[in-house]
């Protein structure tokens, strides 16, 4: 039913009414989000003005219907029960014939039943008349073969021809199926003592046959016997047989643990024997179940796999049995040599499977779980990473050792570390199962020595030489009370916070810079190491790897500035305590009458003698550009120092000079005139020109290093400073 189309601006739409689910309050609420209610009513009532104007034309046009609508209706109850009548016996004898069908329905399902039932008891009958008929030709056939061989009959284990025995088994398969199919009926059980006997005499014969084609290398006995196994469903049967009689023995001869323990390599002797039992004795057995690559395929008995399920089950349990400290993990060394033995014997004899299926088939084998769950591999782990991390801890220590001679390192903990790295890669230690392990161990070693270059880096330096200078000691007091406090900030150490931190010589502390960027260098190389072993275990995300090794090198620049700041702050002091002697210089000149200074006090060369000893004694240890850092950064600091100072001097000068003439000029007298004996120059001229020789002879000694006084900070201003005083000594000189 269609509505009439309302005017376009209403606020609703028409099709809402004729909705299933049309409910007033959701629709009013749904338009109350768009319109105001007085709109709403305005157009609800403008809509239903228009439904009313529909309705009205609709009866309109169909009028004459609806007058004649009770006039066409007369008569039409009088018609209807004239028809009920009829329609009644109808339905009677449609309701008799519906009986009749039911009944016949129900006569044939019951005949169907009973159908059913007969054909089920002569399947019955019939697979027992099979049971008997197979019990009686298997006898007939035993018995006419006893009679034709009475002489073998006569012996103890009487053994049937291979094609006796092959139309035996066919006719024992068939006696199975129908006896597994006749199940719970009382005739078979009477016939089942018989059944046994056949089953007896068929299995004993069965393995007569198979030991005599074995012993005598008889191809055709030997297949015949496999088929027949293969045809009553006993392949298992024939390779347990072949591993309890065959193979056990050779295995009981060749695994003597007093061999294998009294001979330099025993092991790989007798995994050298055992690998020759396959070729040869399992010749015949592999030619004939299609194991060897010179099978015909037409000959070829399938279904058995004798290397997996005779040979290796043995070998395995005679290991395990008589060879029980194969597995003993307690020497690390010893264990190492008889897993990579063992796993190299596991792939030889792999690869005398014959196809990748009987490689996976031989994976797959519970005694091959069993081998590999025998070497307790997390053990061995456990004793090399004490190993390990013993020796390590123990080079980590408060005092820091050379490396041997030889090593490319300057100490002895560095070393270690790197040669920890090799060990867990070399050939003596690693193990393809614990790839994994040794990779995190590898992390491990990188960052303890992260944290120890850490540790070493808030150690409180020590004097070297006490000839140098007495005034370094209290800076060197002075930083080892300021070292102690970052220490206390890394948290509870293993030492008791009232313990001093053991100090560092500055010699030591180069070495730890040095090592720390020579085992930076050398972090790709343990990459390089590190790939063909994983090539070896089939892990190829590489770049995992890489970007690991890129994390620790991140963690061991990260200790690089501290260090660096370190030993910059120890050069700086150093040579600060000797240019702070310029303290010194007035003393030297006021009131003295000495000479007009004609070159540079002897504290500059002294206090150059730390950055002299850093470029000669570490040429062959650092790096060049490691060294002109160093320089730049100490002279830098110690230049700022000095300015400080030197300024301080010409100030305490200039101050000295106004004072004595304020008192000059108060006593009116020439007597208190600071003139010198030399030349007519003062004291305090005197004092600035020694300070500008002084400043001048320290920057050619910084270019004779190689380095650019404008790289120094502080060192222009100090120029500047100086150069300023020489001209005023100079101006006033003239």
């Amino acid at each position: 039913m269609n509505l009439p189309r309302g005017p376009e601006n209403l606020c609703f739409d028409k099709d809402e009414f004729m909705k299933p689910d049309f409910d007033v309050d959701h629709f009013v609420s749904d338009c109350r989000k768009r319109v105001q209610l007085e709109e709403l009513r305005e157009d609800l009532e403008l809509y239903y003005k228009l439904l009313k104007t529909a309705m009205v034309e609709l009866i309109n046009k169909d009028y004459a219907d609806f007058v004649n609508l009770s006039t066409n209706l007369v008569g039409m109850d009088k018609a209807l029960n004239q028809l009920s009548v009829p329609l009644g016996q109808l339905r009677e004898e449609v309701m008799s014939l519906k009986s009749c069908v039911s009944e016949g329905i129900q006569a044939v399902d019951d005949r169907m039943t009973k159908q059913e039932d007969i054909r089920r008891k002569k399947m019955c009958v019939l697979r027992l008349i099979h049971v008997i008929q197979s019990v009686e030709k298997i006898e007939k056939i035993l018995h006419s073969q006893g009679t034709k061989e009475l002489s073998s009959l006569e012996g103890n284990s009487p053994l049937l021809t291979g094609q006796v025995l092959e139309r035996i088994a066919t006719e024992f398969n068939q006696l199975q199926f129908h006896a597994v199919q006749s199940k719970g009926m009382p005739l078979l059980d009477k016939v089942r003592p018989r059944i046994a006997g056949i089953t007896a005499m068929l299995q004993q014969s069965l393995e007569g046959l198979l030991l005599e084609g074995l012993q005598t290398s008889n191809v055709d006995i030997i297949r015949h016997c496999l088929r027949t196994y293969a045809t009553i469903d006993k392949t298992r049967d024939a390779e347990a047989l072949v591993g309890q009689v065959l193979v056990k023995p050779y295995i009981d001869e060749v695994i003597v643990e007093q061999y294998v323990q009294s001979h330099p390599n025993g092991l790989q002797a007798m995994y050298n024997k055992l690998l020759e039992f396959v070729p040869h004795h399992c010749r015949l057995l592999r030619e004939v179940t299609g194991g060897a690559i010179s099978s015909e395929k037409a000959d070829i008995v399938p279904g058995y796999d004798f290397l997996v399920n005779s040979v290796w089950p043995q070998i395995v349990h005679g290991l395990e049995e008589k060879l029980p400290s194969l597995f003993n993990p307690g020497n690390p060394d010893v264990f190492h040599e008889k897993y990579t033995t063992s796993m190299d014997f596991v792939r030889k004899f792999e690869r005398q499977c014959g196809s990748q299926a009987s490689v996976k088939r031989l994976r797959s084998h519970p005694s091959y779980h069993s081998f590999n769950n025998k070497w307790n591999l997390p053990v061995y782990f456990q004793i090399r990473f004490r190993e390990i991390a013993g020796a390590l801890e123990e080079a980590l220590s408060d005092t820091l050792e050379e490396a041997p001679a030889g090593s490319s390192y300057c100490l002895l903990a560095t070393h270690m570390v790197w040669m920890s790295l090799l060990k867990c890669w070399s050939d003596q230690m690693f193990l393809p199962l614990l790839a994994h392990r040794l990779w995190k161990l590898s992390l491990q070693i990188l960052a303890r020595y992260s944290v120890f270059i850490g540790e070493v880096s808030v150690r409180p330096i020590s004097s070297e030489n006490t000839k140098e200078s007495k005034k370094s000691v209290p800076a060197g007091r002075k930083e080892s009370s300021v070292s102690l406090n970052p220490s206390e900030d890394q948290g509870n150490g293993s030492s008791p916070e009232s313990q001093p931190l053991p100090s560092i010589s500055s010699t030591q502390l180069v070495y730890v810079a040095a090592d720390l960027d020579k085992l930076q260098d050398q972090i790709p190389d343990i990459l390089e190491m590190i790939k063909p072993k994983l090539e070896m275990i089939g892990f190829k995300n590489v770049p995992c790897i890489a970007g690991a090794l890129e994390d620790s090198k991140t963690s061991l620049s990260a200790c690089v500035p501290a260090l660096n700041n370190r030993i910059i702050q120890d050069l700086s002091e150093s040579s600060f305590a000797y240019l702070k002697s310029a303290l010194e210089v007035p003393r030297l000149y006021r009131r003295t009458n000495k000479e007009v200074p004609t070159k540079a006090s002897p504290y500059v060369d002294s206090a150059l003698k730390p950055f002299y000893r850093l470029q000669n004694e570490y040429k062959d240890t650092l790096k060049q550009p490691m060294i002109h850092q160093w320089l730049e950064g100490a002279l830098s600091k110690s230049t700022q120092k000095y300015y400080e100072t030197v300024s301080d001097v010409l100030s305490s000068v200039k101050k000295m000079e106004e004072s004595l003439k304020r008192l000059k000029q108060a006593r009116r007298t020439a007597t208190s005139n600071p003139v010198g004996t030399n030349g007519g120059m003062s004291d305090d001229n005197k004092i600035r020109l020694q300070l500008a020789l002084d400043v001048e002879y320290f920057g050619e000694q910084i270019r004779k290093m190689g380095l650019e006084t404008s790289s120094i900070k502080s060192f222009s201003a100090l120029t500047e400073l100086v150069l300023t005083a020489k001209d005023q000594a100079t101006a006033e000189q003239s």
